[in-house]
């Protein structure tokens, strides 16, 4: 039944997105890359916006890239209404988040927030952002926050002024983070649209994963510094946050088969640190983050399988 009234809201945005995919670089585009004797050379500057300067910077390079994905998601979300609307923006939160500590780590140290905003990615940014840069002090930030963005209740209830300081500024940022999750997790349940529908169920275990692989992250880079596991307790599992070490991590996740899987692959379930317990042993060369990249990918790809959803927008 999903089916029935999707496209009449929403099926122009995923046949569009679907059509992003396909213009996508190939394996052969790739190939024939390694092939080139300068970039001027490369099959695919023609796709980028604006004219490209002769042999770009890699900085160059992004900027033009991203410049085209703002664009192409500005005009995905010019074409939708409702629950779609509402869904794609969600997807801009994280960017928000981002942002919004930026600035408070500007504020810090007394930078010209101004030009901070030079350095806010564009799919984070909101009417209100230069509002933000009038604060002189953290205090009127976050009194700021409250009111002038979306991501004021995720700072409800959470976090206060006094834990916007230079210690706490990933704290602040992972706290924020959680709370983004744990809403959008809401939104894709509970909705009248999403409710047992291809969105729900793609999109639940998608969150659910970031989650997952956000807490492992945290707890990994957690031991051997300040954060306390009453701090650890607020960001993540109560299972993670008793974790004494790699060891303890590596068997509390041991319940789920593809965690398991990717820390016995590195070696750190027989006690490997790494660089922030993150390196582990050789698996092909890959580090835990690496392999928790990989099957974000695959998930990313597997999206594209279902359809009548605007998970594709996440998915691309």
């Amino acid at each position: 039944m999903e089916g029935l009234f999707f496209n009449v809201n929403g099926g122009y945005v995923e046949g569009i997105v679907r059509g992003y995919r396909n213009s996508l670089l190939t394996g052969q585009n790739y190939s024939n890359l390694t092939q080139c004797e300068s970039i001027d050379a490369g099959p695919f500057l023609w796709r980028l916006p604006g004219h490209s300067p002769p042999n770009p910077s890699t900085s160059a390079l992004a900027g033009k890239m991203t410049d085209k994905l703002v664009s192409e998601f500005r005009y995905l979300i010019a074409q939708s209404t409702g629950s779609t609307a509402k869904f794609l923006e969600y997807l801009t939160y994280g960017y928000m988040i981002d942002n919004i500590a930026l600035l408070i780590t500007g504020t810090l140290h007394e930078r010209d927030t101004r030009e901070l905003l030079e350095r806010c990615h564009p799919l984070g940014w909101f009417e209100t952002l230069p509002v933000l840069c009038v604060a002189t002090n953290i205090e009127e930030l976050y009194n700021s926050v409250l009111i002038e963005t979306p991501l004021a209740a995720y700072f409800k209830g959470s976090l206060s002024h006094q834990d916007l300081d230079e210690l706490n500024i990933e704290i602040v940022r992972n706290t924020l983070y959680k709370n983004y999750l744990e809403d959008f997790f809401n939104f894709v349940n509970t909705h009248p649209d999403f409710a047992g529908s291809p969105t729900q169920d793609v999109m639940s275990e998608i969150l659910q994963f970031e989650a997952d692989r956000r807490s492992i992250n945290i707890t990994l880079n957690s031991f051997g510094t300040e954060l306390s596991k009453q701090e650890r307790r607020k960001l993540e599992s109560l299972m993670l946050s008793r974790a004494e070490d790699v060891e303890g991590v590596a068997l509390a996740v041991s319940a789920v088969a593809d965690y398991k899987a990717f820390f016995d692959a590195v070696g750190l379930s027989q006690g490997g640190s790494g660089m922030g317990g993150m390196g582990g042993g050789p698996a092909d060369g890959k580090s835990l983050e690496d392999l928790f990249y990989q099957k974000e990918m695959d998930m990313s790809k597997l999206v594209f399988t279902r359809q009548f959803t605007p998970a594709v927008v996440y998915g691309g």
